[in-house]
Parts: structure tokens; sequence; C-alpha cells
């Protein structure tokens, strides 16, 4: 299907349930360069604990973050036993997947402890953020 000029309707930005909003903007802060665009205050909240939102400083799909107190993190890989399933997953693109998990690492992410056995590790590699949500690290060059 073709677009055909502007869109009324657009995606603007993905919100990520979690348990600690502060924690969630530092870490993407730090990992995709983003910047906070707006907060709410604890005497403006309508529910949650929180909320954060982030923006690309070259503009593009905005991200943010809702702390719940009765967050769970989902689960990886995914099973049957009643766990909270994972519903979506962020497909990030690196030059170099090697340096960017190590990056994830150092602003205080982790690498999930299961990777699918028929993907190569230095093209992708699935890494968990602070509140536990998978997202894959992707060689660009497969985005190209």
């Amino acid at each position: 299907m073709e677009a055909s000029g502007p869109r009324p309707i657009r995606l603007g930005g993905i919100c990520l349930d979690c348990a600690d909003a502060e924690e969630m903007a530092a870490f993407y802060c730090r990992v995709l360069g983003y910047e906070v665009a707006a907060r709410d205050t604890a005497d403006m909240r309508a529910g949650g604990s929180g909320w954060i939102a982030l923006r690309a400083p070259a503009g593009g799909l905005g991200l943010s973050f809702q702390a719940e107190p009765y967050y769970r993190p989902p689960t990886w890989p995914e099973d049957d036993d009643g766990a909270q399933q994972k519903m979506m997953h962020f497909e990030v693109a690196a030059e170099d997947v090697e340096a960017a998990a190590a990056e994830v690492i150092g602003a205080g992410g982790r690498q999930a402890p299961f990777q699918p056995p028929d993907r190569d590790p230095s093209r992708l590699r699935v890494m968990l953020d602070p509140a536990g949500h998978p997202f894959c690290l992707v060689d660009a060059a497969d985005f190209a």
C-alpha cells in the first residue's frame, strides 16, 4: 500500500509502563541520545507514579515512560506459566552490536540470558532495559 502525501494521523511516540520512570528515562537518554521533553509532577498526576516524555534531538518518534505501582516485567523468552508476556519490543539499529551491547550494560541494562540460537550474536543481540523490557540490537546494515 502506498502513502499519498501527508497523513492526518501518524504515530508520534511510544509509552512503556515500568516501575521507575526516572530510571527508564535516564537509561534511554544515555543509550539513544534522547532528551527529556516533558514530565509530570506529583501535584499533577492523574494516575500511576510518574510520567516522562523523551524526544530525539533530530526529531522523529518520541518515547515516554509511565510508572505504575503494579508493574510486572515481561518474560523473555515467552512461556505459558501465567507470567506477564512480552507484547512488543524495539528493534534498535547498531553500527557495532558488540559495542552497543557494552553501552547498554554500562547504562544499566543487561544482556538477556536467553539468546536465539539461530541468530548470529554479532548481528543481533537481545537485551533487557532496567524495567525488564526486551529489545534487540540489530546490525544497522539490516535496516538499509
